[in-house]
């Protein structure tokens, strides 16, 4: 199986918010939205769900929570129950419901620095307070955790532990050691685990995703881990998402927080992560080849035609996070290049403290874009530099 991810498929009038935000003459590399159709087998299935021509109530398809189940086995060596599986539209949901289910207004939450920057509204949504630790940043841009600065960012009050892995946006798959000396220290403090593992399956290559909760049963049983198909099989448009609980207790807590509030599954979203589920790996398997390609073009375009830029080593996800701290830009450089470069990226200081300066750049879309994209900020930082 072939597909063609040189392809350029005009997004324009596709109601696209990644393509709609910024005018036609922007290249937009700032969401997580991959450029590319999704797998031809979940495009069939939802196409055979629409011919039925009735949308009312869904229940979720009987197999799904097997498969879900099978591929944590198959992928991590990880062995869930069907029912620790709760299905929610989308993970962001996902980790807000947990801080208000399992947070009492005196309590708060720990989260690293650079990171999504949703994480860092869920202390105000949540009506609690906030602990904040910033990753280490070593001279080749490569991220690692102070596991002391770790323990003396907690305060008191933290009962939450927020993380991200694969990390957005630094890019680092965090290993086994990293992620046992993160779980000890939250048996040590009795603190609860919520771990967004989104992009687990966008791993490059001499990597591996290990989801915190696998590592021991004590971990599972505080751990809400949360995944789905969206990021994988670029079907984010269609709201599905999968948080798993094994502890009961924490299950029926974050059961309790939704009721009323949170929309269930669409009969479409059931029928796209079954689809992807069953059948888009061999669609998936190629995605992370050329996504691999467009981070080593990137990274040779950074080392020979952008002197001062550095490139964080990507890990895992398909988002680059770029440093040009070093240029002296007049204004902030994702508003630097949007305005004299044309091309839309994420900026770094939304990312929270540790991002000032640093811009995110989606990879996931069609080679001749990127070079189009890369070449448009050399010239705006070549024009810059030499006034």
């Amino acid at each position: 199986m072939s597909f063609d991810w040189n392809c350029v498929i005009d997004r324009l009038d596709s109601d696209s918010a990644k393509w709609h935000r910024y005018g036609p003459d922007v290249i937009p590399l700032w969401v997580a939205d991959m450029d590319f159709c999704a797998p031809p087998a979940v495009i069939s299935a939802l196409q055979q769900r629409v011919a039925h021509g009735i949308f009312g109530y869904g229940v979720e398809p009987p197999q799904l929570r097997e498969v879900f189940c099978a591929r944590l086995q198959s992928r991590y060596g990880w062995q869930v129950a069907p029912e620790a599986l709760v299905f929610v539209p989308g993970v962001v949901v996902g980790f807000n419901i947990v801080a208000q289910a399992t947070c009492r207004p005196d309590q708060s939450v720990l989260v690293q620095t650079p990171v999504y920057f949703p994480m860092l509204g869920v202390a105000g949504r949540a009506g609690i307070g906030q602990d904040r630790m910033q990753l280490d940043c070593s001279a080749d841009g490569r991220y690692t955790i102070d596991m002391q600065r770790m323990e003396r960012s907690l305060s008191p009050s933290t009962r939450l532990f927020l993380m991200c892995n694969p990390h957005n946006p630094v890019g680092r798959v965090f290993t086994r050691t990293e992620l046992q000396a993160m779980a000890e220290l939250c048996l040590r403090h009795d603190l609860l685990i919520c771990s967004d593992e989104i992009h687990c399956e966008l791993i490059m290559p001499g990597h591996g995703h290990v989801p915190i909760a696998s590592l021991d049963p004590e971990i599972a049983q505080r751990t809400v881990t949360l995944m789905a198909p969206s990021k994988t099989f670029n079907i984010a448009g269609i709201k599905f998402s999968v948080a798993i609980i094994p502890n009961k207790e924490l299950r029926d807590s974050f059961v309790r927080a939704q009721r009323g509030i949170v929309p269930g599954i669409g009969v479409l979203g059931y029928t796209a992560a079954t689809a992807a589920y069953e059948h888009g790996d061999p669609w998936l398997a190629e995605l992370l080849v050329y996504l691999d390609g467009n981070r080593a073009a990137l990274q040779q375009f950074v080392a020979e035609r952008l002197p001062g830029v550095q490139m964080t080593p990507l890990e895992g996800t398909y988002l680059a996070w770029l440093d040009l701290s070093r240029l002296a830009l007049p204004t902030l450089p994702a508003a630097f290049l949007l305005e004299q470069a044309r091309v839309a990226l994420g900026e770094g200081a939304e990312f929270g403290p540790g991002g000032e300066g640093h811009v995110r750049m989606n990879l996931a879309t069609n080679r001749s874009t990127l070079m189009d994209a890369l070449e448009r900020i050399e010239g705006a930082l070549r024009d810059y530099l030499i006034r």
